[in-house]
């Protein structure tokens, strides 16, 4: 496998995460108008990243295979449950 294929498939693996943690961490900057936020939101967005891209890994090693949707639906779930942690959930 030449070096081009390899990062073509690490990158086409860690963007499902990538898209979500953005997503997740800019959705949740506009929502929460009401208290100030802590950190930056691309401090957001890289812990999200790093929530899901541990959740891509953790369905590639049960599953032995990249792209079931029960790893995409705990690609959700870890990046919603880190947004929600991060922005205090909690506390509301």
């Amino acid at each position: 496998m030449r070096l081009f294929h390899l990062l073509n498939l690490l990158l086409n693996f860690a963007a499902p995460a990538l898209g979500v943690a953005l997503l997740c961490a800019l959705v949740g900057r506009f929502s929460e108008r009401k208290r100030p936020a802590r950190h930056n939101w691309r401090a957001y967005a890289a812990i999200n990243f790093i929530a899901g891209l541990a959740a891509l890994a953790g369905g590639l090693w049960f599953f032995g295979v990249d792209g079931k949707m029960a790893t995409y639906a705990a690609l959700v779930c870890a990046v919603g449950t880190s947004q929600w942690l991060l922005l205090g959930g909690w506390k509301a």
